[in-house]
């Protein structure tokens, strides 16, 4: 795709795991001034300027290219501010807009992504966890092997859920009494984390679209 003068930014500014008080201060400048602002449909509900202004909006919806065009045609008046949930460096709008943009014309603005704010609610030190997919995939095998010490945080959908994902890890080696924190809703008012191990996952209802994290 052509784009306008590298004069103008793509700004991606990460909102967060959903509650505003997550957000960084910068990401919340660059929404309030953004001249173009694109976004999921509940983000823009919640953050984008009122009716009376003349911010233009763009709703992402499975037309990614139409997201594209919105933003190259915006890009040769001003920069466009793209808000994406939790951080723009994990699982994103950030991939296609490198896939279309070039790199020197974007800026990112960091989030805190609800994995993060997972292993936080957990007080649990993530830096030699696995961190994993199960939003719209399926993760390989080798990457939910089971070994002594090993920690994986999850992303899961409406098919991956609590009680579906258990199985898998138990093929995969993990005992049934291994600890198994789900974490619903987070930073919101009815946030719910709960831990219970393996083997009890599969008799409680299923959680789906929350984070996962196996401790073994």
């Amino acid at each position: 795709m052509e784009t306008a003068t590298v004069r103008h930014k793509i700004i991606v500014a990460g909102i967060g795991p959903g509650n505003p008080d997550y957000m960084v201060p910068l990401a919340s400048k660059a929404i309030a001034a953004a001249k173009a602002l694109v976004g999921g449909k509940r983000a823009l509900a919640q953050f984008a300027a009122k009716a009376s202004t003349e911010q233009k909006t763009m709703a992402v919806t499975r037309d990614i290219e139409g997201v594209m065009a919105f933003i190259a045609q915006e890009l040769a008046s001003h920069d466009v501010v793209v808000m994406v949930s939790g951080d723009p460096g994990y699982y994103s709008l950030l991939d296609a807009l490198r896939r279309n943009f070039p790199v020197e014309q974007i800026a990112v603005i960091p989030g805190i992504s609800a994995m993060q704010l997972a292993f936080a609610r957990l007080a649990l030190p993530w830096h030699d966890a696995r961190l994993v997919s199960f939003h719209g995939r399926r993760p390989a095998d080798t990457a939910l092997r089971y070994a002594p010490g090993t920690v994986i945080g999850m992303l899961t959908d409406g098919q991956y859920t609590s009680k579906t994902i258990p199985p898998l890890l138990i093929e995969q080696g993990w005992p049934q009494d291994a600890k198994l924190h789900i974490c619903m809703r987070l930073s919101y008012e009815d946030e719910e984390v709960r831990t219970v191990s393996l083997g009890e996952a599969a008799s409680l209802p299923a959680y789906a679209s929350g984070i996962l994290i196996v401790e073994g």
